[in-house]
């Protein structure tokens, strides 16, 4: 069975699919995002199709696949760049990487709402040009988690991983939104279930974990940060659409916001001349979120494993339920 791959994979991941008989491979090798002629081309009589994130599969691609396309396994926990209707009405299953990545990505936002809030890339940039003059009371004063309270905007797998990871640092209280309250997380984290609005009223540090859907585009917008204190950290690891760029800039440059980390943005990459990246408030990180090399080879032996089991009938390891 011929079997498309969009990009590189890890090598993990890389071996097991070389090694396997079931199907023929052909690969646009490169680490660099496929051209869509490249993709269309390729995708033409495959029956299966691993891809990442950057690339859209939309009804022209499947039109172009044709018949023979039974599985599409991506190398993401996100599947917002499938059309899941026109995928579903095909009877194509589809495979994706929840849980491998929740450890890396949970710590990386840690990492970030850290680096935020205690101003390190300013710190840093202040050594390396001379700023650093001698000790001073007030300068370079951050924002600490001991007795604060963190707002988290979907507190599924891998929201739940970082409030955990952030309770030992003193948190006093956990608030978050989802579709349901939880219970359990409720009693083991001291949080509660609330409004959108009263997150944003609370908060000293609001976190976004939630998936895209059309409920959550733009959900951060130029509302939300009005209700933030002056004082709150807004930090996103989810995708760049749930958040409206244009008032987070407004925020952050007007002080309505203190500052703002982003490991999502929208378009990916930033522009480089894109006017978040000149505020000194903003901490920008280029979508590393499950950026180890366990996670990423995790991922790819996962993402593998969804495509082999799906052409071969049986059950994936991790399927996605249309």
């Amino acid at each position: 069975m011929k079997v498309f791959v969009t990009r590189r994979i890890p090598p993990e991941g890389h071996t097991l699919l070389s090694q396997a008989a079931l199907c023929k491979v052909q690969q646009w090798d490169s680490d660099e995002p496929i051209p869509r002629a490249e993709l269309l081309k390729g995708i033409s009589g495959a029956h299966g199709l691993i891809c990442l994130l950057s690339d859209k599969i939309d009804k022209e691609v499947l039109d172009t696949a044709g018949p023979n396309l039974k599985v599409i396994s991506t190398l993401s926990v996100g599947f917002d760049h499938l059309a899941l209707d026109e995928i579903k009405k095909r009877g194509i299953r589809v495979g994706y990487t929840p849980d491998v990545l929740t450890d890396a990505t949970a710590e990386l936002t840690v990492a970030l709402l850290l680096t935020t809030c205690r101003r390190l890339p300013e710190a840093i940039q202040e050594v390396k040009n001379g700023g650093w003059k001698t000790w001073a009371p007030m300068w370079m004063c951050g924002y600490g988690l001991s007795n604060s309270t963190v707002g988290v905007i979907g507190l599924g797998r891998i929201g739940l991983a970082i409030a955990r990871r952030l309770k030992p640092f003193g948190v006093k209280k956990f608030l978050y939104t989802g579709r349901q309250p939880k219970s359990e997380s409720d009693e083991e984290l001291n949080a509660e279930f609330v409004s959108t609005e009263k997150l944003a009223e609370e908060s000293d540090f609001v976190i976004v974990s939630c998936s895209l859907t059309p409920e959550t585009v733009g959900l951060c917008n130029k509302d939300f940060f009005q209700k933030m204190k002056k004082t709150s950290i807004f930090i996103n690891t989810s995708r760049g659409s749930v958040v409206n760029q244009e008032d987070l800039y407004e925020a952050l440059a007007n002080g309505q916001i203190a500052a703002a980390g982003l490991d999502v943005t929208t378009p990916e990459p930033l522009p480089t001349d894109h006017p978040l990246l000149t505020l000194k408030n903003c901490v920008i990180l280029p979508h590393i979120g499950s950026a180890t090399y366990a996670t990423r080879n995790a991922m790819s032996v996962l993402t593998v494993n969804n495509l082999l089991k799906g052409l071969a009938g049986e059950e994936m390891p991790s399927e996605l339920k249309l």
